[in-house]
C-alpha cells in the first residue's frame, strides 16, 4: 500500500510536532534546573558573605563583640547598652517567615535571660 502525498505530509507534520514537544519538555526541565541552581548559588553566596559582614568598615559595631549563629538569624552583637540580633541581607533578599517571627517577638518584648545548671 502506497501513501498519498497528503498522508505523507500529515505524518511528517506529526513527527515534527512530536519532536518539538519533546524538545520543549526538555527545555522546560532544564530551565527549572537552572533556576534551582541559581537560587542555590545565591544561598551559598549569601552564607559566605554574611561571615565577613561584621568585619567590613561599614559595620557599625565592634566586630570583636559579634557572635555568629548562622540560623535562624546571622548573629548577636553585644554592645555596652544593648544586645542586638543581627541579620545580614544583600540586594533584594527578604526576611524568612521565621526571621519575621523572631523580629516580632523582640518587638513585643518576648525575650528573656535564663540560667540552666547541669548537676
Amino acid at each position: 500500500m502506497q501513501l498519498q502525498p497528503e498522508e505523507v505530509i500529515v505524518i511528517g507534520l506529526l513527527i515534527v510536532c512530536i519532536i518539538l514537544l519533546l524538545l520543549l519538555i526538555s527545555a522546560k526541565r532544564r530551565l527549572a534546573e537552572l533556576g534551582w541552581e541559581k537560587r542555590s548559588q545565591s544561598v551559598r553566596y549569601g552564607r559566605l558573605t554574611e561571615q565577613f559582614m561584621p568585619f567590613l568598615e561599614s559595620y557599625p559595631y565592634d566586630s570583636n563583640d559579634f557572635r555568629f549563629l548562622g540560623t535562624p538569624i546571622d548573629g548577636v552583637q553585644f554592645t555596652e547598652d544593648a544586645i542586638v540580633l543581627v541579620e545580614f541581607k544583600a540586594a533584594g533578599s527578604q526576611l524568612s517567615s521565621r526571621q519575621r517571627s523572631i523580629r516580632k517577638m523582640v518587638e513585643e518584648g518576648a525575650v528573656r535571660f535564663e540560667i540552666h545548671r547541669i548537676s
